[in-house]
C-alpha cells in the first residue's frame, strides 16, 4: 500500500496536555429497539480536526445533535468543555450542510451571521448593538463576505451562502466547531474555500473541529483522527490506521477495498451501504 499523503495538520500527540474540548463516555443512542451506537468513548482535544465518517443511517448527524444539546443520550455522559451540552451554547459553533434559500427571504447576509451571536437571546442594548455589529463585521471580513453583507441571502450563490454560515458559526468565538456535511452540494472550488476557512479558525484559535462528511478527500490533509461508524460498530484513530481495507472490511462485515489514487482515497465495496468515499476529480 502506498504511503499516506503528507499532512499539514499538527501532531496532536505533541500538543500540551489539556482538558478535552468535548468528550463522551459510555455513550449510547437508541430509538426503540434500534441502537445506533453504544459504548462510545471519545475525547477531542482543542485544536484537533476529527472527521466522522460512515454510511447513511449510521448516526453521524445524531452525534452532532447530541453535542448540540438537542438530543439526550440513551446512556452515558457527554461534556463540552467539561459541561453538559445545551441549546444555544456560545462555546459551540455549528455549520450545517448547504441548503437552498428562498430568493425572496427578507434576510441580509449580516442578519444571518448575527443569528450565530444572539439568535438564542432576546434583544440587546445600545452598547450591545454596537459591539454586535463590530463582531458581525469582523466575522464577515474573515470569510470574505463583506461585499455581500447587505445582500438578500436567498439571491447569493450556494458558495456565498455557505461562507455566511461559516461566519455565523464563528461569530460567537466557539471552542468547538461542529460541521454536519458542510461541503454537500458545493463544487470543488467552494469545498476548498469552506475547508480552508474552517482550518484557519482551528489553527488560529485552537478550536476543536468535528467534521461529519461522506467524502474524506477534501479534508484528508487536515485530519488528525477519524471516527468511523457502521451499523453500531465504530473505530477511532488516525486516517492511515482506520481507512484501510482490513478495518473497513471488519466494520462493514463484507469485503471493502481502500485504494490510494494520486493521493486520494477510493473506497470500493461499501456502495450498497450508502458510503461514498470516492475519488474527487483533480
Amino acid at each position: 500500500m502506498a504511503a499516506p499523503p503528507t499532512t499539514t495538520s499538527p501532531d496532536v500527540s505533541r500538543l500540551p496536555v489539556v482538558a478535552p474540548a468535548l468528550s463522551l463516555r459510555g455513550a449510547r443512542v437508541s430509538f426503540g429497539d434500534r441502537t445506533l451506537w453504544e459504548g462510545l468513548d471519545l475525547d477531542v482535544a482543542p485544536g484537533e480536526f476529527m472527521a466522522v465518517l460512515g454510511p447513511n443511517g449510521s448516526g453521524k448527524t445524531t452525534l452532532v445533535r447530541v453535542l448540540l444539546g438537542l438530543l439526550p443520550l440513551s446512556e452515558g455522559e457527554v461534556r463540552i468543555g467539561g459541561r453538559p451540552p445545551r441549546r444555544g451554547s456560545p462555546s459551540i459553533g455549528y455549520i450545517p450542510q448547504q441548503k437552498a434559500m428562498d430568493a425572496d427571504l427578507p434576510l441580509r447576509g449580516r442578519d444571518l451571521v448575527g443569528l450565530g451571536l444572539d439568535g438564542h437571546r432576546p434583544g440587546v442594548g445600545l452598547r450591545g448593538r454596537r459591539v454586535r455589529r463590530e463582531r458581525v463585521d469582523a466575522a464577515l471580513a474573515a470569510v470574505g463576505g463583506t461585499a455581500y453583507a447587505d445582500s438578500p441571502v436567498g439571491r447569493l450563490s450556494g458558495g456565498e451562502q455557505q461562507r455566511l454560515r461559516v461566519a455565523q458559526a464563528l461569530v460567537g468565538d466557539p471552542n468547538v466547531l461542529l460541521c454536519d456535511e458542510p461541503l454537500l452540494s458545493l463544487d470543488l472550488s467552494h469545498q476548498r474555500t469552506v475547508t480552508r476557512l474552517i482550518d484557519e479558525r482551528r489553527r488560529a484559535a485552537g478550536t476543536a473541529v468535528l467534521f461529519v462528511t461522506h467524502e474524506i478527500n477534501p479534508v484528508l490533509p487536515l485530519i488528525n483522527r477519524v471516527l468511523y461508524l457502521v451499523d453500531g460498530r465504530f473505530r477511532v484513530g488516525p486516517p492511515e490506521e482506520v481507512m484501510t481495507s482490513e478495518v473497513l472490511s471488519e466494520l462493514y462485515r463484507t469485503r471493502v477495498d481502500v485504494l490510494r489514487v494520486r493521493g486520494r482515497l477510493v473506497v470500493v465495496g461499501a456502495e450498497e451501504h450508502g458510503e461514498h468515499c470516492h475519488e474527487e476529480p483533480a
